[in-house]
């Protein structure tokens, strides 16, 4: 019987290997620890790897971290942008814009915890920084779009408006992980219909699927 014969890794194989390894090391620190209580030696450790395999990919610890945040931030660019159409109905892709965001908190909590709730501006180089630019463009050019379209208020900048709506997000799934609230889809479509309501000068909601939306003691008996 033929031996069967293994395949080798290649060394560009093994490199990447390494790269990711000490990469979702960095990111559990980080998050955990955040970037000031994160130390190499500690990320070494939780990578099972030695300060020269380390040092050889990344030279410092800001280097480091840069490569975390771009690698975290490129996997929400990519929830947000990716097969998005762009030609809904205003309302529609609000709400799609939305549910990305919250599958995307829901199916990746170290990275989101990661990017949004802690400060990364002290150490953040330019190419983190014009990625970070970057990441929420879809939400802004939306924004844009609708005062164009007067579908939303004009007396507030949609820089302003993108910022309302990311800003309340992010504050519902930092309050639920310290436990102030429990969150479950229905108190995201509320919260994600309130950022609506903030700034639309009507809310196109068809009035059969908005009575759905209603909790059942408020509901309106059938005529």
């Amino acid at each position: 019987m033929a031996a069967v014969t293994q395949p080798v890794a290649s060394g560009d194989s093994r490199r990447e290997a390494l790269v990711s390894r000490i990469l979702d090391a960095a990111l559990e620190l980080f998050a955990e620890r955040g970037y000031h209580g994160t130390s190499v030696p500690s990320v070494m450790d939780r990578a099972g790897v030695g300060g020269g395999s380390l040092y050889r990919l990344f030279e410092s610890k800001e280097v480091l971290v840069n490569a975390v945040f771009r690698e975290a931030k490129g996997r929400l660019a990519r929830a947000l942008r990716d097969g998005v159409d762009a030609d809904l109905p205003p309302r529609a892709l609000f709400d799609e814009l939305w549910a990305r965001l919250t599958a995307f908190g829901r199916a990746e909590p170290l990275r989101f915890r990661f990017l949004e709730l802690q400060d990364h501006a002290p150490y953040l180089d330019g190419e983190s920084r014009q990625l970070e630019l970057t990441v929420l463009a879809p939400m802004l050019l939306a924004c844009m779009d609708f005062q164009r379209r007067g579908v939303f208020r004009s007396d507030v900048e949609a820089p302003t408006i993108m910022a309302f709506v990311w800003g309340a997000f992010v504050g519902l799934v930092k309050s639920e992980r310290l436990g102030y609230v429990k969150l479950g889809p229905p108190a995201f479509d509320a919260a994600r219909d309130a950022c609506w309501r903030a700034f639309a000068l009507a809310d196109p909601i068809d009035p059969a699927a908005l009575e759905k939306r209603r909790p059942s003691w408020k509901r309106r008996p059938p005529r």
